[in-house]
């Protein structure tokens, strides 16, 4: 059988599907976590690693939509690579609120640190063979090629950086959770000098 080659309608109809699975993917970390039963800030404040692993993975969830926005600008039609690669990221994506829900409720423990480090690695892999398949498959243009070749450094970089955490979990979960939200403000900042290295 062909592989498929729909054009841009194709493309934004996967890009509408994977917006509407983030956004389940956000809903289920916000509905585990639960309010407390009893009244009072003490119980309320008893609950701040819920809300750190949230934020942290909210985060997380939000770079990757944003990254994989800004990536299908560039696509032009759908493949067999577009749509395996797409779900395959969307699936890795989807362990997050477990991930999340497990670091929270066991208090940042070294195993719990070490499955959720695991678990917000994968996307990394899964979407850098996405970008991949758009970058042979998609535009061709100048500007697209720039693109591809930054991003591809800065999430190589990204990447190191966070396997680097999970060594260092083994020593202690701060650091390795410490390297996670170091990724995290290095895709949120917006473009400064550090983005400039990965233009070499």
């Amino acid at each position: 059988m062909p592989e498929e080659t729909e054009g841009r309608a194709g493309v934004t109809r996967v890009e509408a599907y994977s917006d509407a699975v983030i956004a389940i993917v956000v809903t289920i970390m916000v509905l585990e976590m639960h309010a407390p039963e009893e009244p009072g800030w003490g119980h309320l404040l008893h609950l701040w690693p819920v809300f750190v692993a949230y934020a942290l993975s909210f985060a997380y969830v939000s770079i990757y939509w944003v990254n994989h926005h800004r990536l299908f600008h560039h696509a032009t039609r759908v493949t067999n690579g577009l749509l395996w690669s797409n779900i395959a990221l969307i699936f890795t994506l989807s362990l997050i609120p477990f991930g999340t829900a497990y670091l929270g409720e066991q208090i940042f423990s070294r195993d719990a640190t070490l499955v959720y480090m695991g678990i917000m690695l994968l996307p990394s892999f899964t979407y850098m063979w996405l970008q991949r398949t758009i970058r042979r498959t998609g535009s061709q243009s100048e500007e697209a090629k720039t693109y591809h070749r930054l991003a591809l450094r800065k999430g190589a970089a990204a990447s190191a950086v966070y396997a680097s955490g999970i060594a260092l979990t083994f020593v202690s979960p701060a650091l390795g959770l410490a390297c996670a939200a170091l990724v995290a403000i290095f895709w949120c900042l917006p473009a400064s000098a550090l983005d400039h290295l990965f233009e070499r």
